[in-house]
C-alpha cells in the first residue's frame, strides 16, 4: 500500500500508485484496481461504429461495432494510454468536470 504524502500531493504515475495494472470496464466507466474511476463516452458515428472516448485521458479513443466491443477496446486503450503517460512522467489524467446549462 502506498503511504500518504504529508504534503497532500497525489502520485503522478502508475508506479507511484503501485497499481497492479488490472482494469475492469462496466457500462461506460473504467475501474483501475479500486483506486481510479474514469468516465467513458459512447457515441455512434456516421458509419454506425460506436466510438468510445475517455475524456480524462487526452487522445484516448477507440471504437467497436457494438457497445460491448467498444468498451472492450477502450479498456485496452486506457491501459496503453496510462502506461505511456506514466512512462513520460505526465499526470495520468486531466481534470474532468460537469457544468450545468439551461436548455431551451
Amino acid at each position: 500500500m502506498t503511504q500518504a504524502d504529508p504534503s497532500g500531493a497525489l502520485p503522478r504515475t502508475l508506479a507511484a500508485l503501485r497499481l497492479p495494472g488490472r482494469i475492469d470496464v462496466s457500462r461506460g466507466t473504467c475501474y483501475i484496481s479500486r483506486t481510479m474511476r474514469l468516465p467513458v463516452t459512447l457515441e455512434r458515428d456516421e458509419t454506425g461504429m460506436i466510438v468510445a472516448e475517455c475524456p480524462a485521458i487526452p487522445g484516448c479513443v477507440s471504437q467497436g461495432k457494438t457497445e460491448d466491443e467498444a468498451l472492450a477496446n477502450i479498456h485496452e486503450a486506457v491501459i496503453g494510454c496510462l502506461e505511456v503517460r506514466a512512462e513520460a512522467g505526465l499526470p495520468l489524467t486531466v481534470r474532468v468536470v460537469e457544468i450545468e446549462v439551461a436548455v431551451a
